[in-house]
């Protein structure tokens, strides 16, 4: 029996929520199932995902092969990383300062990316408000000079 670490949907029609489940292979998406293993919701923003991780490590070390949505989610949370690190064999306690390290590093790229996407944000609203400028000061001109030309036909 092959074993998948997989998504089961849930939730009402247009507002998914999955679970991650252990099923064999030969099971569908959402029928009979091993063990559920966590939560992901993939509506709120940033999307929130709620992994047993000590259960995840025991499927993936019985030879549990997770579909290319769970492995991207279980790399997110960190936990590939921490089966990496126990296979490699360290202790425990080196291998749960890395995965701080790294927790600390992500954070920090998540940061920078939303910094950084508000500083685009603001300079989108800048150029915006420059062009809409620029469309409004030449209908100003184009307006006073008619109005000099008009004066100097007065005048003649």
């Amino acid at each position: 029996m092959a074993v998948k670490i997989r998504l089961r949907r849930m939730g009402k029609k247009k507002q998914p929520i999955y679970k991650v489940v252990a099923a064999d292979e030969r099971s569908p998406r959402d029928g009979r199932i091993i063990e559920a293993l966590g939560l992901y919701n993939p509506i709120t923003n940033p999307a929130t995902v709620d992994i047993k991780e000590d259960r995840v490590l025991y499927w993936l070390g019985v030879g549990a092969i997770p579909t290319t949505t769970v492995k991207n989610l279980l790399s997110k949370k960190g936990i590939l990383y921490k089966r990496e690190l126990l296979k490699s064999g360290l202790s425990e306690e080196e291998v749960n300062q890395k995965i701080d390290e790294w927790l600390k590093q992500q954070e920090a790229t998540l940061s920078l990316k939303a910094e950084k996407k508000a500083s685009l944000k603001e300079k989108k609203k800048e150029t915006v408000k420059e062009q809409e400028e620029e469309k409004s000061v030449p209908e100003a001109e184009g307006a006073a000079s008619e109005e000099v030309s008009e004066e100097e036909k007065a005048a003649e």
